[in-house]
């Protein structure tokens, strides 16, 4: 899944931090009606106000979206099944039921699998029944919560999150009609659509599914708890000395390679097969790091690249976030180009390298006309390639000037941290949940944020 946070290593449980109590005007502290509710803060064992349904509660990203709900005072319960991928001993700290295990890409296996987390779901029916909202990840979730609303949690609303469009989606026959059509039906009884691009919804939820209810944009930014210091921008002239740059970055100098970081889930034998054109053809002026987990990658095929090319490295899983401000101190670039679904997602998606890249003042290289080229582009802050992709992007590999690198950074690190950072959208989401289960109505309320994004 490319819009997770960077699939690596084991994440470390972590004490759930208390609610936020500042910055809230009186009576509207998110989580006040679950208090009520449960007659505390925190849900007890047997109660739950949001109930999170989850394809994986080791991912990542899951565990992001999680904290940031408990940061904001909502209690959770997360139903979820387990992959074996990385971090996959990961245990959360939070009340967590789990549903069974899922492989990624077998439907029929998720089928049954489905059925399996029914009978588990009714057995804690008692915990469910007061639930007020069902959050639901992916397609598989979504159905489970559309049951569970009909059988158990009769009062709660139906929330949906999508981070991908799965090729299977958009591809044509049989099984993807039905498939979309499935998703469609399901699609009138949700509340809320939280997408991380507005090119999901510009390009298959508003013309494809004809969905016309309210959804939010939550791009997937850095969680804000656990960030280390960000570097500070540089007053200087056009050419900037190597050692006025931040401590702990590599220092730009003329005559070593250009470095791109590839960080988080490695997928796409085309992408990687770019990668390894390129650091044949500019073996003196271009080093290559990957660190992170293979997904759609060939595994020899990948190591026998490496040996080839000594100028591309790969240095393992890693600490997310304890590593990223080392590991983007030691790049130039960061590669946000996603070759893998061309025509759909990886057109459509928001890379959360991005993100990362960016708090950390890394400009990002991506494909011309992508939705995250469309960011990069607004704020300024990389460049973006045209076709053929290897011969541009050597072109601008053997002109590039230290002079116009730095100038570009300087403005990617003058963007507030906000660019990079989840907090209004967060906020804005914990409100709505709030609000519907406080004050039941026949059509959600717009919070602000919640309509389509100036990119779309």
């Amino acid at each position: 899944m490319e819009n997770s946070q960077a699939a690596t290593a084991a994440v470390s449980p972590a004490d759930t931090p208390a609610p936020p109590q500042t910055g809230a005007s009186e009576g509207e502290v998110p989580g006040d009606w679950m208090t009520q509710r449960v007659g505390s803060g925190a849900a007890p064992a047997d109660k739950a106000g949001v109930v999170f349904l989850t394809q994986d509660i080791t991912d990542v990203s899951t565990i992001k979206r999680v904290r940031e709900f408990l940061d904001n005072g909502l209690p959770v319960l997360v139903l979820g099944f387990e992959r074996e991928r990385y971090n996959s001993g990961y245990r959360p700290p939070w009340p967590h039921v789990l549903l069974g295990r899922t492989v990624d890409g077998k439907y029929a296996h998720r089928l049954q699998a489905l059925a399996g987390a029914l009978r588990v779901i009714f057995r804690h029916r008692a915990r469910l029944t007061d639930a007020t909202i069902l959050y639901a990840r992916n397609i598989d979730q979504l159905l489970l919560a559309l049951v569970m609303k009909l059988f158990i949690s009769r009062r709660a609303e139906v929330a949906y999150e999508v981070l991908d469009i799965q090729p299977m989606f958009v591809a044509h026959g049989l099984r993807s009609f039905m498939l979309r059509l499935v998703e469609r039906l399901c699609l009138t009884q949700v509340k809320l659509l939280v997408l991380s691009s507005p090119g999901f919804h510009r390009h298959y939820y508003a013309p494809t599914q004809k969905f016309r209810g309210p959804w939010l944009l939550v791009e997937n930014k850095l969680p804000r708890v656990g960030l280390p210091a960000r570097p500070k921008p540089v007053a200087a002239p056009a050419t900037i000395a190597a050692d006025a740059r931040p401590a702990g970055a590599k220092p730009l100098m003329p005559h070593r390679p250009w470095v791109i970081g590839y960080f988080g889930l490695i997928r796409g034998e085309q992408t990687v097969d770019l990668m390894h054109r390129l650091a044949q053809r500019l073996p003196d002026r271009l080093q290559i790091r990957f660190r992170g987990v293979l997904t759609t990658v060939d595994e020899k095929r990948f190591f026998k690249t490496l040996e080839s090319c000594p100028n591309i490295v790969y240095g393992g899983r890693y600490d997310h976030p304890g590593e990223l401000a080392d590991m983007y101190a030691g790049v130039d670039f960061a590669w946000a180009l996603d070759l893998e679904n061309t025509q759909h997602n990886s057109r459509w998606l928001l890379p959360n390298r991005f993100y990362e890249a960016g708090y950390f003042g890394v400009p990002c290289l991506s494909v011309q006309g992508f939705e995250v080229d469309r960011l990069v582009r607004r704020h300024d802050v990389g460049w973006g390639f045209d076709q053929p992709l290897e011969e541009t992007m050597v072109r601008f590999f053997q002109e590039l000037t230290v002079e116009d690198y730095e100038r570009k950074r300087q403005r990617l690190l003058a963007l507030p941290d906000e660019t990079f950072v989840a907090g209004e959208e967060i906020r804005a989401l914990c409100r709505f949940f709030a609000r519907r289960a406080a004050t039941p109505m026949e059509k959600p309320p717009v919070e602000k944020g919640m309509q389509p994004h100036p990119a779309s």
